[in-house]
């Protein structure tokens, strides 16, 4: 490459970055999904805002809720390492560590752990993320989407109901029973700094992520659909890569599509991205035993959404013992969107 060739490339870019700083990027949802898309995005200098659910009751984030009164730290703990701009790959090592003995502290992670103790020391669950996001230097804000207790509960089609996150993620019943509708109880108001940012959006981002744990919960927080409707940013919904029991089992991609129109409201969205490479065999295995499949995507189905425009793209992570989307692959895509 010619020396006037790297520099045109180099100018091209900054100029690309500094138009991006402009432009105001809201990611909503929860889980490994947000940690994904904040990943892959920050690069692009957009000013990124994480919108993240409250309603995780399972694990360490459940324990930390019965026991401290704390808001679930755990979602908000992957934002904060996505958006982590240190070097020093020991400080995010450190928020996700998970101690795998000791009394009281098994299970448990380091960052829920100190966020928990931030908390306490500044006498908010809002303050503790913004003071962990100074300690970590993220290039962007983590927001709760309420500052409020609540439960998720769901109805299946047998009108049986399951109260909580980890009992709807985790399913103890028989997980073939499709969902008929999930619900926040109590009803809780959005975090006015939440609202805020997808006022103020450019792009409002959903997904990937658990559908009715991870990225419903956000919908059903008081406002927050009614302002993302009302917003003249672009709204990109991104499918899940494989169906998950309990939850979206032999769902196609349409069904993912109609399920998130039934919460947030049709011709809603702009963008709806699917994935089109296939894992490999080896890969695909272990989730065959949790019982998931790859997510069929029916275009006929989908192109009768007219409004919504179909974007397909191999986003798939190469080289992973694990089905997830390529950081890099999707935020180059989302990029090209907005």
């Amino acid at each position: 490459m010619t020396s006037r060739l790297k520099d045109n490339l180099c100018s091209k870019n900054n100029l690309e970055l500094k138009n991006n700083q402009k432009k105001k990027v809201v990611v909503i949802g929860g889980g490994t999904g947000v940690f994904t898309v904040l990943t892959g995005l920050k690069k692009y200098g957009y000013k990124l805002s994480a919108i993240v659910s409250m309603a995780d009751d399972g694990g360490s984030s459940g324990i930390l809720r019965e026991e401290f009164g704390i808001l679930p730290p755990g979602d908000i703990r992957r934002a904060l390492i996505a958006l982590s701009n240190t070097d020093n790959k020991i400080l995010s090592d450190l928020f996700n560590y998970r101690f795998k003995e000791g009394k009281g502290l098994k299970g448990h992670s380091f960052g829920n752990l100190f966020l928990t103790v931030l908390q306490r020391l500044t006498g908010s669950f809002q303050e503790a993320v913004k003071e962990a996001a100074k300690i970590l230097n993220t290039k962007g804000e983590i927001i709760p989407v309420t500052l409020s207790s609540c439960r998720l509960f769901a109805k299946l089609e047998n009108n049986q109901i399951i109260k909580g996150e980890k009992n709807i993620d985790i399913p103890k019943h028989n997980g073939l029973i499709k969902i008929k509708k999930v619900w926040l109880k109590p009803k809780v108001k959005a975090n006015i700094e939440a609202i805020k940012a997808i006022q103020n959006a450019d792009a409002i981002i959903l997904g990937p992520g658990d559908l009715f744990t991870s990225i419903i919960p956000n919908l059903l927080v008081e406002n927050i659909k009614k302002t993302i409707r009302k917003s003249p940013a672009k709204k990109i919904y991104i499918c899940n890569l494989v169906t998950k029991f309990g939850e979206t089992d032999a769902f196609k991609a349409s069904d993912f599509l109609k399920t998130i129109e039934k919460y947030l409201g049709k011709n809603i969205l702009d963008y709806f991205i699917v994935n089109v490479a296939k894992p490999k065999k080896s890969v695909f295995k272990r989730y065959r035993l949790e019982k998931s499949k790859i997510v069929e995507i029916d275009e006929k189905e989908l192109l009768k959404t007219k409004k919504i425009k179909l974007i397909k793209a191999d986003l798939l992570r190469e080289n992973s013992s694990l089905l997830r989307h390529n950081p890099h692959k999707l935020s180059k895509l989302i990029n090209q969107l907005i």
